[in-house]
């Protein structure tokens, strides 16, 4: 069951694209992780932790084993970690849950965070024009009987295929530089009964900023800056990790 509310403060990483990523940058994740920045008191996933993910049902992918022990290592100590599953890491929720403890959910997720009225989602599918075939390919994707069907081939084969393929999708940058879902943040900020706090990923553009009557995050990609946002009671602030002391980017206060 998917929680209501998170404690602040509230770290949040995304598009770590572990398969692909350098090690240094997964070494530095974990590093993140275990010393919990700022008090840290939970942690949000932004979806494609992984470049690619498939649970069989007596197999699963080594890449990234130790950054999924550390997630089970924080949530045995009791640290939530909500996970919101990306385009890259959405098969196998089950599994993660299982051997994580982490809040996995495909679907956005809208609760309280500190004084937000938060809505996170990853952010593929979310443009109303310009993803419409993608939708279409994802349902088709993920179909149970797709999943199944996939689920029959050998993982070494699978796996492969799969890498060679999500090239289409991983990109450095989104091509419209993150417009797109900072149109969609716009949108469900004016609503009337709409959240105070969006945050996605998925664009790899890191972002934070004022926005209609609350803010707009996006950690960006892990693999390509370090960097990362951190949720407080009144305030949401966007860090560039370093090997010392993190920089702070930029903080958005909580209109009141």
């Amino acid at each position: 069951m998917l929680p209501s509310s998170l404690p602040t403060p509230t770290l949040v990483v995304g598009d770590v694209h572990l398969g692909v990523a350098p090690a240094d940058a997964e070494r530095r994740l974990r590093e993140l992780l275990w010393s919990r920045p700022h008090g840290a008191r939970s942690i949000v996933i932004m979806g494609d932790l992984f470049d690619f993910w498939f649970a069989w049902r007596h197999v699963m992918p080594r890449t990234g084993f130790r950054t999924l022990a550390t997630l089970a290592a924080l949530h045995d100590e009791g640290i939530p970690v909500l996970w919101i599953g990306g385009n890259h890491d959405c098969w196998g929720g089950d599994a993660l849950r299982a051997e994580t403890g982490a809040h996995y959910t495909l679907e956005p997720w809208r609760g309280r965070i500190g004084g937000w009225d938060a809505l996170l989602a990853h952010g593929d599918g979310l443009r109303k024009v310009e993803d419409a075939p993608y939708r279409r390919l994802r349902t088709l994707l993920r179909h149970p009987l797709a999943i199944r069907a996939y689920s029959w081939l050998h993982p070494n084969w699978a796996t492969d295929l799969a890498m060679a393929s999500s090239k289409t999708s991983r990109k450095g940058r989104a091509i419209d530089g993150g417009r797109g879902l900072f149109e969609v943040a716009r949108g469900d900020l004016s609503g009337e009964s709409g959240p105070s706090l969006v945050l996605h990923g998925h664009s790899h553009v890191p972002t934070l900023q004022g926005l209609g009557r609350g803010a707009y995050g996006n950690a960006g990609a892990w693999y390509l800056d370090q960097q990362y946002l951190v949720i407080e009671d009144d305030a949401v602030t966007h860090w560039q990790a370093t090997v010392d002391t993190p920089t702070l980017l930029e903080r958005v206060v909580r209109p009141i």
